[in-house]
């Protein structure tokens, strides 16, 4: 859970960014937003397969980028 404690004589812009940069580290938004709504086993294995397959391909893609220069 993201805590910020905020400073005296802080403004609070400056410690709502802190709040927003921690949340992000912590994952926190990514994960709100898988719960969201409910995905059966299967399309989560079928998306988490679709996903190795585009990090393959992108890493794939930098390989052959690397190899013209």
């Amino acid at each position: 859970m993201a805590v910020v404690k905020v400073e005296d004589g802080e403004s609070i812009d400056k410690a709502l960014k802190r709040f927003k940069r921690e949340c992000e580290r912590d994952g926190i938004l990514r994960e709100w937003k898988k719960r969201a709504y409910y995905e059966k086993p299967a399309t989560q294995r079928k998306n988490k397969k679709k996903a190795a397959e585009r990090r393959r391909l992108k890493k794939l893609r930098k390989m052959q980028m690397r190899k013209r220069y």
